[in-house]
């Protein structure tokens, strides 16, 4: 039997930090979270959807948390603006870790993070939600198959109506409001369709909506982002058009029981691909971290491809 890994939560306070916990919960063959870091403290700008639920562990502040030894994988689930301090701190230790996004408003902290993790080939997981998503997976390896021959536009949107206080004012804090808050989840699904180098990048940004148009060398890509599109959750949307047909994906996802489609249309017929009920956003991701880190697999993590991921996010932003 596998003995589980001792996880360190450290931070309770990022959009995504909830629904990771509950992920994890589900997960004790392969985490055992030993203490919570509470860096609710700093009172750094931050907005919860859902309430954090710390029942059943410990919780400590964070100096005790980075004085802990024995820790074999840090959850880093800070406030945005704090997530590269934490990163770069276990990074530099050596520790592997999972962290949400974004990753900062400049490379520098993340390149170094990188290259502390890259050095030591140790797994610095990214927490771009669409990841372990099964029909984008599909997607990325049918294009690269060539299933639609020359990719030549994609078009993403991620926009909802949570209308809850304080919202418009923790946008504002970010300088491209939503669009960096939720556009690296965009570039993230779109960067494995594109064909060639990003040319020009053109951003309109606002706090509460933003857009960017991205050239590449082959493909033309429309990102779009908003805070007030009525039942905006249920529209996110990824369109893919190529030379021998379109992949529409709407929803991105979804866990209200009902089954995760997308419609590829080739040769003047239109077909459904189903890929089943969705429980859970971060499980499948969460269990490959646990694999490599215990040695059952090699850590393939694509670097370059995910500081490219961050560097296409701030272009897109109008912050590089």
């Amino acid at each position: 039997m596998k003995k589980p890994l001792k996880a360190l939560f450290y931070g309770m306070s990022h959009e995504h930090a909830p629904g990771k916990i509950a992920s994890l919960r589900r997960l004790p063959d392969d985490f055992e979270v030993v203490a919570i870091a509470d860096d609710t403290p700093r009172r750094s700008p931050s907005f919860a959807t859902f309430p954090f639920d710390a029942s059943g562990c410990r919780v400590v502040s964070e100096a005790e948390a980075r004085a802990m030894t024995g820790i074999d994988v840090v959850f880093v689930e800070t406030a945005n603006r704090d997530l590269m301090e934490v990163a770069g701190l276990y990074a530099a230790r050596g520790v592997a870790m999972h962290c949400d996004k974004p990753y900062g408003e400049e490379m520098g902290p993340y390149r170094a993070a990188v290259a502390h993790c890259r050095e030591r080939n140790v797994p610095f997981q990214v927490g771009y939600m669409y990841r372990g998503n099964p029909a984008l997976k599909w997607i990325w390896e049918f294009v690269a198959d060539g299933g639609l021959g020359e990719v030549r536009f994609v078009e993403a949107d991620m926009n909802h109506d949570y209308q809850a206080a304080g919202y418009a004012d923790y946008l504002a804090t970010f300088k491209a409001g939503i669009l960096y808050n939720l556009g690296c989840h965009l570039v993230d699904a779109a960067l494995p369709l594109v064909r060639g180098e990003l040319v020009e990048a053109h951003p309109f940004v606002s706090s509460a909506s933003g857009a960017a148009f991205l050239r590449f060398e082959g493909t033309d890509v429309l990102l779009r982002a908003s805070a007030n599109m009525p039942g905006g959750v249920r529209c996110r949307r990824l369109r893919v058009d190529g030379t021998k047909g379109t992949i529409d994906l709407c929803p991105i996802e979804r866990f209200d029981g009902e089954r995760l489609t997308l419609t590829l249309t080739a040769g003047g017929t239109a077909r459904t691909l189903d890929f089943g009920v969705q429980a859970d956003r971060y499980t499948a991701q969460l269990i490959d971290l646990a694999a490599v880190v215990r040695g059952e697999k090699p850590n393939d993590q694509d670097y370059d491809r995910d500081l490219k991921t961050h560097e296409i996010t701030l272009k897109a932003c109008g912050l590089l």
